[in-house]
């Protein structure tokens, strides 16, 4: 009977298993900006770092998935980071503006490597992350966080 059971479900899911995974696709949402550095990967990942804390912010957590393939499955996958920074001001303006904008602390910048070796940086505009909610003060600080990513990018390019 189990075996039955088991041969029912596998015929009922086998339409999705002929469904191909996606191919590498867009970054699906309309704020995002890519940047092409045209510098290697990991001089570029330290370099965006030390860039991070001398434009004024706190890193707050750095994740590496292909740290962890690599620990987990010893499979080599390209470079990828996630950088993850805030400041307590801009937390504290964010918060008094709307609790529920908390969800968009802190401002990412994702980096990837690609075939040359070359990193990659993508994130979203935190005008239009903090602008989706219409409101004032968040749309306001949105823009300085704009420029603000836009100094650690330029400083973290200044270092070749």
């Amino acid at each position: 009977m189990r075996a039955l059971l088991l041969a029912l479900m596998l015929t009922a899911a086998s339409p999705f298993a002929a469904i191909p995974a996606a191919a590498e696709t867009e970054a699906p949402y309309s704020g995002s900006v890519e940047v092409e550095t045209n510098e290697p990967f990991m001089p570029y990942t330290a370099a965006l770092k030390e860039a991070i804390g001398v434009n004024g912010f706190t890193i707050i957590g750095i994740a590496c998935a292909n740290c962890a393939i690599k620990g987990v499955f010893n499979e080599i996958v390209p470079g990828n980071r996630v950088f993850l920074f805030f400041r307590p001001d801009f937390a504290r303006r964010m918060l008094n503006a709307s609790t529920a904008a908390g969800i968009e602390a802190p401002i990412r910048l994702y980096v990837t490597e690609e075939t040359d070796g070359s990193a990659v940086v993508t994130y979203r505009l935190p005008s239009h992350v903090f602008g989706a909610y219409g409101n004032d003060a968040l749309t306001a600080m949105g823009r300085e966080l704009d420029a603000h990513v836009e100094a650690i990018l330029e400083t973290a390019a200044a270092k070749f």
